[in-house]
């Protein structure tokens, strides 16, 4: 029934009897971190990476006397981030102060929002492996500020336990949050961790899309919660919750909730009872481990922020924002896909790129979808990984990319003279004309001076012209290579070849 894992030596059991012995429940929060360029409450900018400690004031420490102020841009995106998962805006609604104590967060309490969030009721439909849909039930999404960052030194696992001393970072705290809690998932049955990493990627493509968030999982601008818990088959009452904190990959998500429904039905089956408490994933081997005993509601002691006026967006304003939110990312790939005539593989493999986007951009400057699909998934994409950069950042773009594409298809570049100039661009050399004034790349469009290098590889190679006479056309390869490396490259091969068949014919 159950095997023992190594790390922790922990009972897991076999998934096909957790899920012929037990229902999964699931509840998944995400917390998201909102691309304003100043804090929840505070002027004091949000760039990652920063030294420690040098984006801070009096307010986002805590200090006595500073008072708080409502980031505008900050319950824009909030609002956008409400209406793209259906929900419906609270005409008016308070921040609360949640009460609890950290080294990472000053104030010694979080200034969130309760029991009036910005966005309540909502639903997400995502699309699972196979293609069909599951609907997750959105119960709120509500606006909060972050905590600092601790850094624990001198122990193994880089966590509190075993570390020799603490070093606190308060850069990240104040910087906006939106925490989208789902109502319970049943029903998913053997499909759990899936429907869990389904949910998780559809909801990250979705804020990517809406342009407020880079969701960036391994900076932590998107972070997972996953609660799990198991109900006996037949049982009508929910199992005891563990909620994984913190979970940094897509991937991941899948592979915790995995665990934990092997690992408390083991606890289960041997009689024990289920600790409700928060876990820590474990990268290394997919595992989670006991974090802290999870407080209840009650225990934050939660009151209204007397600091800060009610939040209480206009119905007019909410409606205008209504109409900036982009179609659904996957609906956008399910139509593109039928337009262009993509099969699955394709489109897998332009989304597993992260290209689409920038293939959509290049074909609107005039590229075709191949083209552009090749360009982007293919050599760029491998300039991408050679200078360790994600491929948007690369330093071309579509529109230039588009240009390169329409001088090969007016063959005025070859293909590999083409990569040249896209090379070119990429160094910094200009844009994709001035790279082929510049290196010189053009294709040689006069016949006369092709004619004259296919007479001068054809006398110097007399045993490959002769074949070439007596029909073996695929000979002519020879010669076409030897007139591109007379031409450097600058010769279109196809004309080459005529001219090497005229001339041998």
């Amino acid at each position: 029934m159950t095997a023992a894992t190594s790390s922790h030596s922990t009972s897991l059991m076999d998934y096909d009897e957790v899920i012929s012995r037990y229902d999964p429940v699931l509840g998944m929060e995400v917390h998201v971190e909102l691309g304003t360029a100043t804090k929840m409450f505070c002027g004091c900018p949000t760039e990652f990476g920063a030294e420690p400690n040098t984006q801070v004031c009096p307010v986002c420490l805590g200090l006595p006397g500073a008072l708080p102020v409502v980031n505008a841009a900050a319950v824009e995106s909030a609002i956008r981030i409400g209406l793209a998962l259906n929900c419906s805006i609270t005409p008016w609604g308070r921040f609360a102060r949640k009460n609890y104590f950290y080294p990472d967060q000053p104030k010694n309490y979080q200034i969130s929002q309760y029991d009036e969030p910005i966005a309540t009721e909502g639903y997400l439909d995502v699309v699972l492996d196979d293609g069909s849909t599951w609907r997750v039930d959105i119960e709120r999404a509500h606006m909060e500020e972050d905590t600092g960052k601790s850094l624990h030194v001198g122990g193994a696992t880089g966590r509190i336990d075993g570390a020799s001393h603490s070093l606190l970072d308060y850069n990240r705290a104040g910087v906006p949050l939106v925490e989208i809690v789902t109502k319970t998932i049943e029903g998913a049955g053997d499909r759990a961790p899936e429907v869990a990493r389904a949910y998780v990627t559809a909801l990250r493509e979705l804020i990517r899309e809406l342009g407020v968030s880079d969701v960036r999982m391994d900076q932590g601008s998107l972070r997972c919660d996953a609660n799990v818990s198991l109900m006996e088959k037949g049982a009508t009452e929910f199992g005891t919750r563990t909620e994984t904190k913190n979970v940094n990959s897509l991937k991941s998500v899948e592979v915790a909730v995995r665990y934990e429904m092997r690992r408390q039905a083991a606890v289960l089956a041997d009689g024990g009872e289920i600790v409700q408490e928060t876990r820590h994933f474990q990268e290394a081997d997919g595992s989670t481990a006991p974090g802290r005993k999870k407080e209840t509601a009650e225990d934050y002691r939660y009151f209204p922020e007397p600091d800060l006026e009610p939040v209480a967006p206009d119905a007019a304003w909410v409606e205008e924002l209504r109409a900036t939110i982009p179609e659904a990312p996957w609906i956008t790939r399910a139509r593109i896909q039928k337009e262009w005539g993509w099969s699955d593989l394709v489109m897998r493999d332009v989304v597993n790129a992260d290209a689409l986007g920038l293939i959509t951009a290049t074909v609107d400057a005039g590229a075709t979808p191949d083209a552009a699909r090749s360009w982007w998934v293919a050599y760029l994409s491998q300039q991408a990984n050679t200078r360790g950069v994600d491929l948007a950042d690369l330093a071309i773009t579509p529109v230039q990319v588009a240009r390169v594409a329409a001088l090969v298809a007016d063959r005025t570049l070859t293909n590999a003279n083409a990569r040249k100039v896209v090379d070119g661009v990429l160094d910094g050399e200009g844009d994709p004309d001035a790279v082929v004034e510049a290196r010189g790349l053009a294709v040689v469009q006069d016949d006369s001076a092709l004619e004259t290098a296919v007479s001068e590889a054809l006398a110097a190679n007399p045993s490959v012209a002769e074949k070439i006479r007596g029909g073996k056309v695929q000979a002519a390869g020879a010669i076409v290579g030897a007139v591109m490396k007379a031409t450097k490259g600058q010769a279109d091969p196809a004309r080459v070849k005529e001219l090497v068949i005229a001339a041998c014919s």
